[in-house]
């Protein structure tokens, strides 16, 4: 018999060690609300979460969402890989880091925390793996 999975962490491996090390800085920031304009470290905006975790694993992002979605290789849907950055709504107006298994970490919007969320509950506009 094969071991459950554990229902916290995703199976799905991250493509790299920074890829691993963002997605991990994610995870920890689950619980901390969001707050317009917020990089971090005890709250965050969308795009500030993104760009501290990748900044934790030693990558700089440029800081709103409409320029972090150049700032990498584009990846289809299809291939999704922990840490990629998931985009949303036709005017990239929202960025969430990919954990796999159709799920990513986000800080939505005022009034709300950083959680884990299904990427199909949003309008999918692309993904951009930074490294």
């Amino acid at each position: 018999a094969r071991a459950g999975r554990s229902a916290s962490r995703p199976a799905t491996k991250a493509p790299s060690s920074r890829a691993a090390a963002a997605v991990a800085f994610a995870y920890a920031a689950i619980g901390k609300p969001y707050v317009w304009g917020a990089t971090g470290p005890g709250s965050f905006d969308c795009s500030g979460l993104t760009q501290a975790a990748w900044s934790a694993a030693g990558v700089s992002l440029p800081r709103t969402t409409y320029t972090q979605i150049n700032a990498g290789q584009r990846v289809p849907r299809s291939q999704l890989a922990p840490g990629d950055l998931v985009f949303f709504y036709s005017g990239i107006s929202h960025v969430g880091i990919y954990v796999g298994d159709g799920k990513m970490i986000h800080a939505p919007r005022t009034g709300t925390n950083v959680r884990i969320a299904p990427i199909d509950q949003m309008p999918f506009a692309g993904a951009t793996r930074p490294v």
